[in-house]
């Protein structure tokens, strides 16, 4: 969704940031990341808190992580959530997300949370996807989620965080969650749903019920539409165009005190 909202501030999302990648599609993937923050920082008012749905990194190095949280420590809203996505979790002992970003979860990546009377989940469902494979949450995080929803009324608004889409995207490209269908379900009772992912790096949004699906920009690349070409990865755009192809989401509370509205902004709009 875009336009002006006289909602406040709850939170801005970040997505796919991918701090070490350096290729032709963005060699510079720090720098559109301070046009973000920078971007987030002016705003009249601070949102509560971000989150970041996941490739906060691009290889899951010490050095790249080491780089973002510099860059991320510059963000005047102090608290920051964040959900994995495949790339931070691509060394071979999968820890170096797990040692910055794992202690709300107790390592495992999923984890919830409650803001202003919206409770939040967050999960991870990259650990089994393969490169360019779907997303999967499993079990046990499954089992764990329905619980979660069950305990809550359904007039509760719910904030689901993730990186890959939980729902059909492009399944032919990996854009999907394999088992989020009990979750899905699940979510039909509350009156307010706002699920929100990356992975996809632009903007693809779908209303079903009360549920809102929506994937946020990325920071450093675009990909793609769905379909478009050979299959997902980076896309090179004009130099000059490229800061329309990146942005943040931001989502706020509307005057009514159980509803939510997202509006994206691109780095450079015009």
């Amino acid at each position: 969704m875009s336009g002006k909202s006289a909602g406040k501030p709850l939170f801005v999302q970040l997505s796919d940031t991918h701090i070490g990648f350096h290729k032709e599609a963005n060699p510079d993937v720090a720098h559109t990341l301070g046009l973000a923050i920078a971007q987030i920082n002016a705003l009249p008012e601070l949102p509560a808190f971000i989150v970041h749905t996941g490739d906060i990194t691009h290889l899951s190095k010490p050095e790249e992580f080491d780089l973002a949280a510099q860059l991320l420590g510059t963000l005047r809203s102090g608290e920051l959530h964040t959900v994995p996505g495949e790339h931070d979790v691509a060394d071979a002992e999968v820890r170096n997300y797990f040692d910055r970003y794992g202690a709300p979860s107790n390592r495992r990546g999923w984890y919830s949370f409650e803001h202003s009377g919206v409770r939040f989940l967050a999960l991870n469902n990259v650990m089994r996807a393969a490169d360019g494979g779907a997303g999967a949450l499993g079990a046990e995080q499954l089992a764990w989620a329905l619980q979660e929803l069950k305990s809550r009324t359904a007039s509760t608004p719910i904030v689901v965080l993730a990186h890959m889409p939980l729902w059909g995207v492009y399944p032919q490209w990996g854009w999907t969650t394999t088992d989020a269908e009990p979750l899905l379900k699940a979510l039909g009772r509350f009156g307010s749903v706002c699920v929100l992912n990356g992975h996809i790096h632009q903007v693809v949004q779908k209303v079903e019920g009360n549920i809102t699906f929506h994937t946020a920009r990325s920071t450093a690349f675009p990909q793609p539409a769905a379909g478009v070409g050979p299959g997902p990865g980076p896309l090179k755009v004009p130099d000059a165009e490229l800061a329309h192809f990146l942005g943040v989401t931001t989502v706020q509370h509307l005057r009514h005190p159980h509803a939510l509205t997202l509006t994206d902004t691109a780095l450079d709009p015009a």
